[in-house]
């Protein structure tokens, strides 16, 4: 019997190690043995004495009863390093060994690890143990040279009709999502992975609530878009160094996703609860606080942390990064901050959320940068008629709620007042619904031509208009 040979195109040649990260793992590699001794524990960080190691160094310390807990190095006590805990401490005590492992944190990724929910350090949490097909990468990396990354101009279609109509993003794009607390972010991200027509999808959960994470899995991600995701968690009771660890694992995953030619969406939940965790990591290393208590390193790494995504000449990283906003203040310090280092903020309105109107975003509060040179003239002149529509009826809402306007004293009231429900009801999307890019560009415009008609017909606008602002009462 003739042995049936594989269909053409099945045969593919092993994954190669990127030589970039090949080489500074071997630069960084060390000949000989580094350890020292636990010298003081206070609150969540430990102090070493009798070694030293660079800031950024993984650790292992060994307790009296065998336990071992992995550290990073944070900053110096003298001469002496500061380790902050990745793990749990238990049973600690003056004088248990500490031996250097490692210059930083390495992953294992490659394609078969899409499916897969795996902690800050790369290990799986589904119980399954890893493909064997991995390669290994440095999770700390320096963002890409500013003249080597071309400019954006593809769209990147995310399955929102709001995003893709009014807010067009593009590949390689930062976009922040601004929200408090209870809003509707993990549904929007769910939407966005759903519907993305990204060839690979990293999520990162940093800070989460343990129960969530499984739900998100189910409901907001689905099986459809778990299948091709890379899902890390570091829930909220997890270590601060373990959960500002996971943002770089999320991030450094989706970077050997780009080297590899491919279009990723990296998903970020959120950069908030990052930069508390840095704070708890900054002001335990003995950072002086700044604004809000936040120490200058949460500064330092944020633009660090965004900075690694975007288009390159090999693939492109579009990243959605949550902000949870204090007391729905966008404007507190790390909402401020991101907004000036991002390529666009989309915001979600907790008033919109209150009255059912999914996704929640505030359109006229949102922006997307690179919206102009990613659409045709006409659906910029399309969006930019809707911003002023909104607008307008934003402006006289109060005259018009209580039944003080009067039809026809302003044709652009009255325009925004006919163009009220029908903009309202484009914008609003069921969580498991999916619109194409163009289908929603299309229905926009649309939109608009058909409101331009009515306005030269007074007699089908009046029709449109409520009551209460066609008779002024």
């Amino acid at each position: 019997m003739t042995p049936t040979l594989p269909a053409k195109g099945c045969l593919q040649p092993p994954p190669l190690p990127d030589l970039e990260s090949t080489e500074r793992m071997i630069r960084s590699s060390s000949l000989y043995e580094v350890g020292g001794r636990v010298s003081a524990v206070a609150g969540e960080s430990i102090e070493i004495e009798g070694m030293t190691a660079p800031i950024g160094a993984i650790c292992r310390v060994r307790s009296s009863d065998g336990v071992t807990t992995r550290g990073r190095v944070i900053g110096f006590h003298g001469v002496r390093p500061v380790l902050a805990p990745l793990e749990r401490l238990g049973g600690l005590s003056a004088g248990d060994p500490v031996r250097l492992i490692d210059s930083s944190l390495r992953l294992r990724v490659g394609a078969s690890l899409c499916g897969r929910v795996i902690d800050a350090f790369g290990q799986p949490l589904d119980g399954q143990p890893l493909p064997h097909d991995l390669i290994t990468v440095d999770a700390d990396r320096d963002p890409p040279e500013s003249l080597d990354r071309p400019p954006i101009d593809t769209p990147l279609e995310t399955g929102v009709q709001a995003i893709d109509g009014l807010l067009t993003c593009g590949q390689g794009q930062r976009v922040g999502i601004f929200a408090g607390s209870g809003v509707g972010k993990s549904t929007l991200l769910g939407m966005l992975a759903r519907g993305s027509n990204a060839d690979r999808i990293v999520i990162g959960l940093v800070g989460e609530r343990g129960r969530e994470v499984k739900e998100f899995l189910i409901h907001c991600l689905g099986e459809a878009g778990f299948a091709r995701s890379v899902v890390v968690v570091a829930t909220s009771d997890r270590p601060a160094a373990q959960r500002v660890s996971a943002a770089w694992t999320a991030t450094a995953i989706a970077e050997a996703y780009r080297d590899e030619g491919h279009h990723v969406l990296l998903l970020l939940d959120s950069v908030t609860r990052f930069a508390l965790a840095q704070r708890e990591l900054g002001l335990a290393a003995g950072e002086p606080p700044t604004t809000r208590g936040y120490p200058p390193s949460v500064f330092n790494l944020l633009p660090r942390l965004v900075e690694r995504s975007g288009r390159t000449n090999r693939g492109s990283i579009s990243a959605f990064y949550t902000v949870l906003v204090e007391g729905d203040d966008n404007n507190e310090p790390i909402a401020d901050a991101l907004r000036g280092l991002l390529d666009g903020h989309i915001v979600l309105s907790r008033s919109l959320a209150e009255e059912a109107h999914w996704p929640p975003i505030d359109l006229l509060q949102s922006l997307s940068r690179l919206q102009p040179q990613l659409v045709s003239q006409e659906v910029h002149h399309a969006v930019a008629q809707a911003r002023q529509h909104l607008s307008e009826y934003r402006r006289h809402a109060d005259l018009i709620s209580i039944g003080a306007y009067r039809v026809g004293t302003d044709p652009r009231v009255d325009a925004a007042i006919a163009m009220r429900d029908p903009l309202r009801r484009f914008l609003m999307q069921e969580a498991n619904q999916t619109t194409g890019l163009q289908d929603s560009q299309a229905e926009l415009i649309q939109l608009l031509r058909r409101q331009a008609a009515d306005q030269n017909n007074p007699s089908a606008h009046a029709a449109t208009a409520p009551p209460s602002a066609v008779t002024g009462n």
